[in-house]
């Protein structure tokens, strides 16, 4: 039977674990905890192929407890409890509290995740559960509480590397070919920081057809592989972090990292009207009265996405992400609104002052509705200094013109109309 690469390369000691130095290394908090040997329940969190499962059977072998181990994807209540019940079978037997590893706990609902937690508080099982996802979003605040969750970061191209070397001088079957590892990059590229991955290109790479050594250039490898997968998961994490990215950029009036992430997002099949709708709110929240025109092309740019659908629709979103990231920037309507509305909230039972009522019918006449409203249009400038907030909230400053050109010409026109009443 083939063994994969991967799996006869799984580490057998923490010493020969690659990465992670934060959590592993010699002053890292989870090789004090396997010296002591005492194994919190905890969360690995990290993406895919940087050693979540191998770090889990590392710990179990440091601490010499029973492993079990559950997927999520093929494991329900059923399975949890019945390892929950051999658990309590081993507890018996003064053999130490055992691990239970959950993959991709992620995935289970919140009812599997609660049968977890009677086990996880008495102490019955030490948990060890790993996930590709934020468990902010995707693990229950109970389960949450009662485990450490640490981060397992991106494998470095130091790390790569090292597991590339260690494979070649150490695995059984690569010791005992003629290999020459003359360029890294490609490899390191198609694996997209996946240590798994990583092991996977290296024996379909080193399995081709050749004589004599074999010499891996860039060029060798890439004439073996297909287009590079795009790490991007357009339902996960990845979803979050790369639109938090392409918007941080159009707010910080940089277009090239803005297509960037534009086109991180279109390489990984990103619904495409989500960006426009996120192009309309950039336009509005963080541009406003500095630009009015971006939000109309916002707007024209959704529009049009509609009309002639991608691959063509590309076109039209990097115009409208380059014209907004180029566009000067201004969030005071933004804060004016939200500050408005806050104030509204809080005073919700201030009367609408009487020349402000509406007054369709005689009773509302006779009670004065609408009495001394004047008619702006009927003034110079179309304009009369009318009061249009409820008592006690006069003179209230909400929208602040921002500091550009735009904005401080409205300044100006506000400050001629109403002097110092509101500081313009």
């Amino acid at each position: 039977m083939h063994i994969p690469l991967a799996e006869r390369m799984r580490p057998q000691r923490i010493e020969d674990y690659i990465g992670q130095q934060h959590l592993v290394g010699e002053k890292g908090f989870l090789r004090g905890a396997l010296q002591a040997k005492l194994v919190p329940s905890m969360i690995l969190w990290g993406p895919p192929g940087v050693g979540k499962t191998t770090l889990a059977n590392l710990m179990s072998k440091a601490v010499d407890v029973p492993f079990y181990s559950l997927s999520a994807i093929n494991s329900g209540v059923k399975e949890v409890r019945e390892v929950i019940a051999q658990a309590e079978k081993n507890g018996l037997f003064n053999r130490g509290t055992p691990i239970l590893f959950i993959d991709e706990i992620h995935r289970f609902s919140k009812s599997q995740q609660d049968a977890l937690l009677g086990a996880v508080e008495r102490g019955t099982i030490t948990l060890i559960g790993a996930t590709t996802e934020n468990p902010s979003f995707e693990v229950i605040p109970a389960l949450r509480s009662r485990a450490q969750t640490y981060v397992l970061q991106q494998l470095s191209k130091a790390d790569l590397v090292a597991m590339v070397d260690k494979a070649l001088a150490e695995d059984t079957v690569l010791k005992n070919l003629k290999l020459k590892v003359l360029e890294y990059e490609a490899l390191l590229a198609h694996s997209g920081g996946d240590g798994r991955k990583l092991y996977n290109l290296l024996e379909l790479v080193v399995n081709q057809p050749h004589k004599g050594e074999l010499v891996i250039t860039n060029a060798y490898v890439a004439s073996y592989l297909q287009e590079k997968t795009i790490a991007y998961d357009k339902g996960g994490e990845q979803h979050y972090d790369v639109i938090s990215a392409f918007i941080k950029s159009v707010r910080g009036s940089d277009p090239n990292g803005a297509l960037y992430w534009l086109g991180r997002m279109l390489a990984g099949g990103e619904d495409a009207k989500f960006i426009a709708r996120r192009l309309l709110i950039l336009a509005s929240e963080d541009i406003g009265n500095a630009n009015p025109t971006a939000l109309i092309m916002a707007n024209n740019c959704f529009q049009a996405l509609e009309r002639i659908g991608m691959p063509e629709g590309r076109i039209i979103l990097g115009q409208c992400t380059t014209y907004l990231a180029a566009s000067p920037k201004s969030n005071a309507s933004y804060i004016a609104t939200d500050q408005a509305l806050a104030k509204a909230k809080e005073t919700s039972d201030l009367p609408v002052p009487l020349p402000l009522r509406n007054a369709p019918t005689q009773l509302m006449k006779e009670l004065n509705y609408g009495m001394d409203y004047h008619y702006a249009h009927n003034y110079p400038g179309n304009f009369y200094p009318q009061e249009f907030l409820p008592n006690g909230l006069e003179g209230t400053v909400f929208y602040d013109p921002g500091q550009n050109e735009r904005e401080a010409a409205l300044r100006r026109y506000l400050k001629s109309k109403w002097g110092e009443k509101y500081g313009y």
